[in-house]
């Protein structure tokens, strides 16, 4: 039996981000991971503003050239119905994860983490605070902090499943060569899925392509995916990725005692941007000052209370983007939102703002409010009319 204060499994950005942020507290940290890296991951990639104050903060890293396309064009769209495209917008990164994670991955091994690579989760004890790992090794922890993605085993082992099926979301996803045709834009479309949307992000040799919605919004995903994929001129011949996505579904119990979830583990992801990263980022430094506190306290069992309380903020943050969720995709609502974005500058800028970080939904409140009566005036109209047009 090895002894460490935390061990953590998965060793994408949420859990590198623990890692590092227990050893600068002083944390024994071992980091298990079933991959080794680089190894490639689902995900569009998008970088934000939020994810490079995080990237600074815990990792003390900036966003550099050779990980990074860095943007200024961002188009939104529903289907062929441009509704905004605006240049000057605040820069936004994009990364392939396959590069990005292995660069975290090594930066948290270089702070003293113990690196368990290629290793599958067998067995948690909680009553022991150990875990088993596939080939026999045993860890010891004081603090267990899951970071192994939406389809977590470490909470299976804590709920019985990893998500509810009937409020995951669910993507499909291409990588693209990038043609001469096509700009250095963002790319976000409404249209492409119901209860979610399309992106197409470019990236220094490629472009990542995908849909993603609400699972049970959605019965055919492939069929919203190759539309997508004529829709913005990629190649038709490319297998589809598939992956499950929490978007926004988040576990308001986010553990058990001294066992902690975080990022998609957690259900921590913007069902309006898509930002997960950062998101992972931050709740794995949010984790691991949790069990230091724990530890500190001699108090283990408290850890996850702690770490509670420090999530609040994002906690907040997602029920208010679920809220949103509510005006932008009911179908008797979508077409006057659409309407209002493309006829609102001031919807536009806050909705950048919020992926550079600088505002949260609490800021877009006001841009929204303002507009509320005539969406609902608008919904209704539309409503009306498909009524006196059924025999």
């Amino acid at each position: 039996m090895q002894h460490f204060d935390l061990v953590i499994i998965g060793s994408g950005p949420g859990g590198a981000a623990a890692a590092r942020k227990g050893r600068a507290l002083g944390l024994s940290v071992a980091l298990v991971d079933k991959a080794t890296f680089p190894r490639d991951k689902l995900c569009g990639g998008l970088f934000t503003g939020r994810s490079e104050k995080a990237l600074r903060r815990i990792f003390e890293l900036p966003v550099s050239k050779d990980l990074f396309l860095t943007s200024d064009h961002v188009r939104f769209s529903a289907g062929s119905d441009v509704l905004a495209d605006i240049t000057g917008a605040p820069p936004i990164h994009l990364t392939m994860r396959r590069d990005l994670d292995a660069m975290l991955h090594a930066e948290t091994v270089a702070s003293g983490a113990i690196d368990f690579p290629g290793q599958g989760l067998a067995q948690i004890d909680e009553t022991q605070q150990s875990i088993t790992l596939k080939d026999g090794t045993r860890l010891a922890y004081k603090v267990l902090i899951g970071a192994d993605g939406v389809n977590s085993a470490v909470a299976r082992h804590l709920f019985g499943r990893a998500f509810d099926p009937q409020k995951i979301g669910f993507g499909l996803e291409i990588e693209t060569p990038t043609t001469s045709d096509r700009d250095d834009a963002v790319e976000v479309d409404f249209g492409a899925a119901e209860w979610g949307y399309g992106w197409s992000f470019p990236k220094r040799n490629s472009t990542t392509v995908g849909v993603g919605g609400i699972n049970i919004e959605n019965t055919d995903m492939k069929a919203n995916m190759a539309r997508y994929v004529r829709l913005t001129g990629s190649k038709t011949d490319l297998k589809y990725k598939g992956q499950f996505l929490p978007f926004g579904d988040y576990r308001k119990t986010p553990g058990r005692g001294s066992v902690l979830l975080v990022g998609d583990a957690a259900g921590l992801v913007d069902p309006i941007t898509g930002e997960g990263i950062a998101l992972a980022m931050e709740s794995g430094a949010h984790a691991a000052q949790a069990a230091a506190e724990a530890i500190a306290a001699n108090a283990t069992s408290s850890a996850c209370q702690r770490y509670a309380t420090h999530l609040k903020p994002i906690h907040r943050s997602l029920d208010q983007a679920k809220q949103w969720r509510l005006i932008m995709f009911p179908k008797f609502m979508r077409g006057s939102f659409r309407k209002a974005f493309k006829r609102g500058s001031s919807l536009q800028i806050k909705y950048l703002e919020l992926l550079a970080g600088d505002a949260d939904y609490g800021d877009l409140r006001g841009a929204l409010l303002r507009r509320i009566p005539k969406l609902l005036w608008g919904a209704a109209r539309h409503n009306a009319g498909q009524l006196f047009k059924q025999p």
